[in-house]
């Protein structure tokens, strides 16, 4: 589990993040949701250690991550930023590869080209591996970074809106594969996501952000309701059910 207790943050003198607390269960499809400039992002990088904080503490299955050592914290989870690039021309295999460095050091052995041969697979990403991430569309590079994030194993995946970029199809597979990866592999997975269809539909839960505080939090039954999303998002918003999925309205 990761416990985020009364996390404090802000930039250029502005408070970002307000006494957050937060419990995001393993195993399980977590989205983080609510309006921009809500402090989505900036939960998941605090979280990531890619920022750190002004207050408070988070703990991940009972671990300090403010004190835990980076080869710990790199075989304990793994994240897509919002914004990828590289500094070089690399191809898609070894950007895979890269993400085997925690278990290998860059000594790729049988077991880390087995694993690197999954993400290709898993990601549909086979007729791409040779190809360099510079020649591909947004979303091919996309599917190519959080293959990468996959291969390195970890328990916990942190995904900063990894929909940006990808079509109906591969959004949909992307949103299933993340869904059979915390079902068949116990992976805690954590997603940042403005599609609120994607984000209750395929999550199990979900903690809401509004200016910079938690408005509500837990499974998606109990907590997504009518309500609570027509005054998160500030705009009507109906909610139906399906054979079992939930479905928001809020086009008209």
């Amino acid at each position: 589990m990761i416990q985020v207790s009364n996390l404090s943050y802000g930039a250029a003198g502005n408070p970002i993040l307000q006494n957050v607390s937060a419990e995001i269960p393993p195993g399980r499809v977590t989205a983080l949701i609510g309006p921009n400039g809500a402090g989505k992002s900036t939960l998941l990088n605090l979280i990531a250690r890619q920022l750190t904080a002004a207050g408070g503490s988070i703990r991940m299955d009972g671990m300090d991550l403010v004190q835990a050592a980076p080869a710990q914290l790199a075989r304990k989870m793994a994240v897509v930023a919002q914004h990828l690039s590289v500094a070089s021309r690399v191809r898609v295999r070894d950007l895979i590869g890269f993400g085997r460095w925690p278990h290998s050091a860059g000594r790729l052995r049988p077991a880390d080209h087995a694993a690197i041969d999954g993400a290709v697979a898993l990601f549909d990403l086979g007729g791409l591996q040779t190809r360099f991430l510079d020649e591909l569309s947004g979303g091919q590079r996309q599917r190519a970074f959080i293959a990468m994030a996959y291969a390195q194993d970890t328990d916990w995946l942190l995904l900063d809106e990894p929909l940006n970029n990808l079509d109906l199809n591969h959004a949909r597979n992307l949103m299933a594969q993340l869904r059979h990866l915390a079902e068949a592999q116990g992976k805690g997975i954590v997603i940042v996501v403005h599609d609120l269809n994607y984000a209750i539909s395929w999550s199990d839960h979900v903690v809401a952000l509004r200016d910079g505080q938690v408005a509500f939090q837990g499974p998606v039954a109990e907590a997504a309701t009518a309500e609570r999303l027509t005054a998160l998002y500030q705009t009507p918003v109906a909610i139906t059910r399906l054979e079992g999925q939930v479905f928001a309205q809020y086009h008209r």
